[in-house]
């Protein structure tokens, strides 16, 4: 009882550790347990650990193949969820350089790491490119809380993020097949019996996947299942999914729920944010206690085997040459610049699903009597654990010495996706500046997606929301919703964090009937509040701009332009082409040059 206790208090202070000191929670999960497990055994009086996972025959937690049975589980919940963040038309976004990065890469780092623990170990190619095949994956669970500390360019924190999000299953289904290769090929390589299990696992992982993905999606638009149980029915749906297809084909249940998890996220299902968060937590949980569980379950002598100056060579080729070599082939004809491709190369910390699979696979050929399979844990575990330390404590320092660190943040996140929100957030994208618009409303989102727009389904009032990557480069916050208690609580929570240049909210109609209020983040003017916008685009959906030659000129035409009904003005175009939000207290400080542009939404010009 008292390390069970102990697994779950450690496993969530680490998780608190991570998220205080923003580094990637699997780094403190590993040292935890490495600490009360093979470590421990150097101080305890009877050398045994401090928690033992397996059944020793005295002690432990699990007898038998039972952790194997849990490690299964868990893994299996845990891609799931990742299958379920997976969305065509997200896939689509991020371009040719993520595809390549995914297939070419993924290549690269096989051979590349696979041949290169061949010849340093001495191990089976069947054992080396099983090790190669577990560290192709570098997951969102350790990239996020990396580039969540670091502003770079949309384009870079893009490739990073969903690299490690599609590249996930991509790892996980290549190395079940290279260990289903080397289980039922009994060391004679490739055979016949092989290539039928290899095929059996395709049939029938992406059957059940796909059938049983449609089944519960169906059922749960028919409203078959109570509101209060969809969450647990659909995690036993997940669990059944990976038992059965596991009982046809051995080792196809981790494909069938990657399979299952992406068709689901992919159908517009009523329910799928609250079964997304749920799915979540529980594999915040799930995580928390696997990885203390698989680093506490290593020996010291697996340690040991791994102790030497050939695994010091084979983390440098596998960080410092095959990583490189895999991002700039897969990088090639893409907008990146050479510093860009660089720092992606420095930025590939191994994650999750690599040590889970890792101690599964491996402990099970032991068993097995397979030669050199001791070697995958440890090997592993070494390549996880130094990535994730190198990258958590330099990627920073890489960032500005490589100049991708952005010193301004100049992104825009807009709070509320309606209308006249996509109208302006068109025209800053227009104009080269980087969006962002959250609405809790699904219909404005997908309207400001199918406008090409970046969009995303939030809820100001969450926890997590300003823990989004896509919101590194934010510097400016708008508040664009008909709700002045949602405006207000995001410029009084956010304004530090995502608007440090500028937040700026509508006027409310209270405001506007005090003619000597004077709020500093008022935006555009003291005479349009959200009511007054809403209905100018929908007459008059255009952004105009009008020719400036001096400050007074500027004044004039501002001036001309609140006279007007039907006219708002929002924003100053600089001779550069940048924006300057037009907000109450500012509109006299602006300095006007010949050149510039005055921006308004509403009627044309001429018929002013």
């Amino acid at each position: 009882m008292l390390e069970l206790a102990s697994i779950i208090i450690f496993g969530i202070l680490a998780q608190w550790v991570a998220w205080k000191f923003k580094i990637p929670a699997i780094l403190p999960l590993i040292l935890i347990g490495l600490l009360v497990g093979p470590i421990s055994t150097l101080f305890t009086e009877d050398h045994q650990k401090w928690i033992q996972p397996r059944w020793d025959g005295e002690r432990g937690l699990f007898p038998g193949d039972s952790l194997f049975y849990f490690v299964s589980l868990a893994i299996s919940i845990i891609l799931f969820e990742g299958g379920l963040t997976l969305k065509q038309n997200e896939i689509k976004r991020v371009g040719p350089a993520i595809t390549k990065l995914i297939t070419i890469g993924s290549l690269v780092t096989f051979f590349g790491a696979g041949f290169t623990a061949h010849f340093l170990f001495g191990l089976s190619y069947e054992i080396s490119f099983l090790f190669s095949a577990l560290i192709i994956v570098t997951g969102p669970t350790v990239i996020g809380p990396i580039l969540r500390n670091i502003p770079l360019r949309k384009d870079v924190s893009a490739v990073l993020k969903w690299e490690g999000i599609l590249i996930d299953p991509i790892g996980a289904l290549v190395a079940v097949l290279v260990f289903e290769f080397i289980s039922v090929g009994e060391g004679t390589g490739y055979t016949k019996t092989a290539l039928i299990e290899f095929g059996k696992i395709l049939l029938f992982g992406t059957t059940f996947g796909f059938t049983f993905a449609h089944a519960l999606a169906f059922t749960i638009k028919k409203q078959w299942i109570p509101h209060y149980l969809l969450n647990v029915v659909s995690l036993s749906v997940v669990l059944l999914v990976f038992v059965e297809s596991d009982i046809f084909a051995h080792e196809s249940g981790l494909l069938a729920v990657v399979v299952m998890g992406m068709v689901m996220g992919n159908t517009n299902l009523p329910n799928i944010k609250e079964l997304l968060y749920f799915k979540e937590s529980l594999s915040v949980l799930l995580i928390s206690i696997l990885f203390i569980l698989l680093a506490a379950n290593i020996e010291i002598k697996d340690m040991e085997l791994v102790f030497n100056w050939n695994t010091a060579i084979l983390f440098a080729i596998i960080v410092f040459i095959v990583r490189p070599i895999g991002v700039f082939l897969s990088s090639g004809g893409s907008n990146l610049k050479l510093n860009e491709k660089l720092f992606i190369s420095w930025v590939g910390p191994r994650g999750i699903v690599a040590a889970g699979i890792a101690s599964l696979f491996g402990t099970k050929l032991v068993q097995n009597g397979v030669a050199g399979a001791e070697y995958i844990t440890p090997l592993v575990f070494t390549i996880v654990l130094g990535t994730v330390l190198l990258n958590a404590t330099t990627a920073r320092l890489f960032a500005k010495l490589l100049g991708v660190f952005l010193k301004n943040s100049n992104g825009i996140l807009i709070v509320g996706a309606s209308q006249f929100s996509r109208l302006i957030a068109q025209y800053l994208q227009k104009n080269d500046r980087h969006v962002v618009l959250i609405d809790s409303n699904r219909e404005n989102v997908e309207s400001a997606r199918e406008m090409g727009l970046e969009a995303q389904e939030a809820n100001i009032f969450a926890e997590n929301l300003s823990d989004n990557i896509e919101f590194s480069d934010i510097g400016y916050l708008m508040a664009l919703t008909g709700s002045k208690e949602v405006n207000k609580h995001a410029i009084d929570r956010f304004r530090n964090q995502l608007g440090e240049n500028g937040a700026f909210r509508l006027i409310t109609p209270e405001e506007m009937r005090e003619p000597d209020y004077q709020p500093l983040e008022i935006l555009f003017s003291k005479k349009d509040d959200y009511i007054n916008l809403m209905e100018v685009a929908r007459d008059y959906p255009k952004i105009n701009e009008i020719e400036l030659s001096s400050h007074q000129q500027f004044l004039k035409e501002l001036e001309a332009l609140n006279q007007v009904k039907d006219t708002i003005p929002v924003f100053v175009k600089d001779l550069d082409g940048d924006l300057k939000i037009l907000a109450n207290f500012k509109k006299e400080e602006l300095k006007i040059e010949d050149g510039y542009k005055l921006v308004y939404l509403g009627k044309p010009k001429e018929y002013l």
